[in-house]
């Protein structure tokens, strides 16, 4: 069953990825490409989640698990930026 999961949801996550730059590319204001970079490191996160599962390989769920980290902070920092104007009060 996970023979013909895994590439189907390759597939979806993958243009999903695609629609997500497409969005950080051509984002009419500045919240809206903060969401869609939130989106990409999402996506990247399932992308190597899915490539852990089909490797069998714990190293990929590591890497992803400093993405979603490093994500999270870039997110944060980027919307005080836009909010405030300065990241450290």
């Amino acid at each position: 069953m996970l023979e013909i999961a895994i590439p189907i949801a390759f597939v979806f996550i993958s243009i999903a990825f695609v629609l997500s730059t497409i969005r950080l590319i051509k984002g009419p204001s500045v919240p809206d490409r903060i969401l869609a970079l939130d989106t990409l490191y999402i996506n990247s996160i399932a992308l190597l989640v899915l490539l852990g599962i089909h490797l069998e390989s714990a190293l990929y769920f590591e890497s992803a698990l400093l993405i979603a980290l490093m994500g999270f902070v870039g997110t944060i920092a980027l919307s005080k930026y836009l909010l405030r104007g300065d990241i450290v009060e």
